[in-house]
């Protein structure tokens, strides 16, 4: 017989208990924890980092300098809409130099059978240019996978994750593709700068083919170099930046390596038939004042709009790319006036560009008084660049990009490094605190020279290779019949194109 079980009394009502517990445990959802709120400080600090171009998230962070997880405001990661219109302005201005200011500013100084052949260059440079920024170029600039301070990296890759959220390595208020886009247009305008050397003396299809393989080996590093996060000479974004030369708007990128870079083609392709001999005037100077007026205003997209927000630093730069401009017209003009009893209208046209390049560099460093020495002195020594030095050595270039942008380029980043100062732009500070033992004229200098190096080696590279695979020049009764009509079967004008 088995005995009876005997439980405690007390052992029941724990155990229903126990039961009812666990049932009422397995139907519940587990409670996540509380985000952290962001106090009334933090989130009016975080709006008035908009009014002053600045990190929105720098109040959420903690003595370590890390943001709690989940903390925000509505103003981290937004792009800002009063610097975002800003800059989407820019970039259309800037694009606005190409098509059409340098269209017809170099369109009215060639003659009249190649005025299309030079439009047709503008044109086309804008639609491959933007295909290879698309498909790689703003990556290698503005990338940072390939940890390299030369080259950036594959993560944009057609412009993969490049979205209207801002890029925090380059603006806090401006949307990534913005951004991108403004960048584009600085990419356009480089190479169809430097392509005025070899104007009237070169095919279509091999002009495509040199900008293509320019863009890659040339401009894409170099602007890297200067304005990538970790760029070799971005002594702003990286502590590591070994040559801490400043360069605002592309006094290294765009001007020296334009200018430099168009000597070499022009040697390199050779003079055009008759130069030196049969006269070669501008068809056009209403054209080319045009096109001088457009690339003016255009400027202001180009300089201002390199502060990357609406703010005082894009004020200043306005200023003195307008006070630049000016006195550099009139000093060219005045030394006409001197050397040649006359001031001519072209001079005053290349008078202003030489000021606009050579402020380029400086703009959002320097004051007035400065822009005001940078205009006197870029528009003397290019004026004597494009009479004197053209004349002694006696190369062909044919608008000279040269004389206007290389050496303007240079005088002007050289001027940069002693007029530069803080009062203007506190940015300047992060470069200096890296320059030890001497003065920043110095590291002007180096990085004068490291670009010098490598527009000058890339070119020849380039134009050797392709000169060695295709046809670079038409045939002489092409050259001598005009570039319209042998690149595109098209007139310019009604009028009988002149020789």
């Amino acid at each position: 017989m088995i005995p009876a079980l005997s439980f405690p009394p007390r052992l029941f009502p724990a155990l229903g208990l126990f039961l009812a517990g666990t049932v009422f445990a397995l139907g519940q959802t587990p409670t996540p924890a509380t985000a952290p709120k962001a106090s009334v400080e933090q989130r009016l600090a975080s709006l008035e980092a908009y009014m002053t171009n600045a990190d929105p998230a720098a109040a959420l962070k903690d003595p370590s300098g890390r943001v709690p997880a989940g903390l925000t405001t509505p103003e981290v990661g937004t792009s800002g809409p009063g610097h975002n219109t800003w800059m989407m302005v820019s970039a259309a201005l800037v694009l606005f130099m190409t098509l059409p200011g340098l269209g017809l500013f170099y369109g009215g100084l060639v003659r009249t059978k190649n005025v299309l052949s030079v439009m047709a260059w503008c044109l086309g440079i804008v639609s491959l240019v933007t295909v290879l920024w698309w498909a790689v170029g703003y990556s290698l600039v503005f990338g940072k996978s390939f940890h390299s301070a030369f080259l950036g990296g594959s993560e944009f890759f057609f412009l993969r994750g490049v979205t209207s959220a801002p890029n925090p390595d380059y603006s806090f208020w401006v949307s990534h593709n913005v951004f991108a886009m403004y960048q584009l247009a600085f990419a356009i305008i480089t190479p169809a700068v430097a392509i005025g050397s070899i104007v009237e003396r070169v095919k279509f299809s091999a002009v495509l083919v040199i900008v293509s393989l320019w863009v890659l080996v040339v401009y894409c590093p170099l602007a890297h170099m200067v304005w990538g996060s970790n760029g070799l000479m971005n002594g702003v974004f990286n502590p590591a930046a070994t040559i801490r030369a400043i360069d605002f708007a592309g006094g290294m990128v765009v001007e020296m390596a334009s200018g430099y870079s168009a000597l070499v083609l022009c040697l390199l392709v050779g003079k055009r038939h008759g130069y030196g001999r049969t006269p070669m005037p501008p068809h056009s100077l209403v054209l080319c004042v045009l096109g001088t007026g457009l690339l003016w205003v255009g400027w202001y997209g180009f300089n201002a709009g390199s502060a990357i927000a609406a703010d005082g630093i894009a004020a200043n730069a306005f200023m003195t790319t307008t006070l630049a401009g000016a006195i550099a017209a009139g000093t060219w003009a005045l030394l006409e006036r001197i050397v040649r009893g006359k001031a001519s209208v072209l001079g005053f046209c290349s008078g202003a560009v030489a000021g606009l390049v050579a402020i380029t560099p400086a703009c959002g460093f320097v004051d007035a008084t400065g822009a005001v020495v940078v205009g006197v002195l870029g528009g003397a020594v290019s004026y004597l660049a494009c009479t004197k030095l053209k004349g002694m050595f006696g190369y062909d270039d044919a608008l000279d990009v040269f004389g206007v942008h290389g050496v303007g380029g240079t005088v002007g980043l050289l001027l940069t490094g002693w007029f530069a100062t803080t009062a203007v732009n506190a940015n300047l500070r992060l470069h200096l605190s890296g320059v030890v033992g001497h003065t920043l004229w110095i590291e002007q200098l180096k990085g004068i020279g490291l670009t010098l190096v490598w527009a000058v080696v890339g070119t020849v590279l380039i134009a050797a290779l392709v000169k060695a695979l295709m046809e670079l020049r038409p045939t002489i009764e092409e050259e001598h019949n005009g570039l319209d009509i042998s690149d595109h079967g098209e007139e310019g004008y009604i009028f009988e194109p002149k020789s």
